[in-house]
């Protein structure tokens, strides 16, 4: 850019110029989707860019689209493809008068974008958000902290399968990523991946997982205005940043503190309740029941 700090204001958002990146503001409203509420401000750097578009938008506008190289965003990586036009963070609406100024801005960046524009980055160049963060799914709340993934099963929305295995705690260094599948859609879920179950090199070793998400202790499942697109989002391309960046050692387990007493009474509690209805067998309740008294 030959000016830094020039600003364009577009709907929804304004895009300020730096010399090495783009700084998108969004805006805070009742019309601004809740992503963009959420995400606040992202710096984009323009190595982090593949291609800048200007095509008609809707209704008199135009839509200025920074589309990003595949790999060069972990919150685009972990949508994969399933944001809706109007949540994709790289579109700027502007209204149709300001085409000429927008078509200028759109030049500039193009200018801007290196030799490796069209291959995929080899690693992340937008940050995502930071931890700690967490959210609500329908069958527990999801937690990291930077460097623990953690979920918390809710008696009312959970698996027996997941109540057999108690609430999970994941090392970042024991993930290769993360699986998200929108909200919006029919059984969306976030699951984690561990080291070997995908195709990377340790994909030898790959446990085949449950194929239903709300069978899979590693997994939560959304629905029911659970696990919306603003929160499960960032969280997942925040575990995926942490992935990447993590030190290929995985780091030694650590014990969970002390349970909640009532806690653990009231999972006892439902625990029975299982038993009873001949979800679970004599053994099984048995070991689960010993299993909780222990972290008292």
């Amino acid at each position: 850019m030959r000016h830094m700090g020039d600003v364009l204001a577009g709907i929804q958002a304004t895009w300020e110029f730096e010399t090495d990146s783009v700084l998108i503001r969004f805006e805070r409203g009742i019309r601004t989707p809740k992503l963009f509420s959420a995400l606040r401000e992202r710096r984009i750097p323009h190595e982090a860019l593949t291609s800048v578009t200007l095509s008609p938008g809707k209704r008199g506008t135009v839509v200025l689209h920074a589309v990003p190289r595949p790999g060069a965003d972990p919150l685009m990586e972990a949508a994969a493809g399933q944001l809706k036009e109007g949540c994709d963070p790289y579109r700027l609406v502007l209204p149709a008068e300001r085409e000429t100024l927008a078509e200028y801005y759109a030049d500039e960046l193009r200018a801007l974008l290196g030799p490796d524009a069209d291959k995929p980055a080899e690693r992340y160049a937008v940050a995502a958000p930071e931890a700690p963060l967490n959210f609500k799914a329908y069958d527990g709340k999801a937690s990291f902290d930077g460097s623990h993934v953690s979920f918390r099963w809710f008696w009312t929305g959970a698996s027996s399968a997941k109540w057999k295995a108690g609430d999970q705690s994941f090392p970042v260094t024991e993930l290769s990523g993360v699986e998200w599948r929108s909200p919006e859609v029919f059984d969306g879920y976030l699951r984690l991946l561990g080291r070997g179950a995908g195709s990377g090199p340790d994909s030898g070793d790959a446990v085949p997982q449950p194929a239903q998400a709300d069978q899979d202790p590693a997994a939560v499942v959304f629905g029911l205005g659970y696990g919306p697109v603003h929160e499960s989002l960032p969280f997942a391309a925040a575990v995926l940043e942490s992935v990447r960046n993590a030190d290929a050692t995985p780091a030694p387990a650590v014990r969970p503190g002390r349970r909640d007493p009532a806690d653990i009474a009231e999972r006892i509690r439902h625990l029975g309740e299982l038993h009873r209805a001949g979800l679970v067998t004599d053994e099984e309740f048995s070991t689960k029941k010993s299993q909780l008294l222990a972290e008292l």
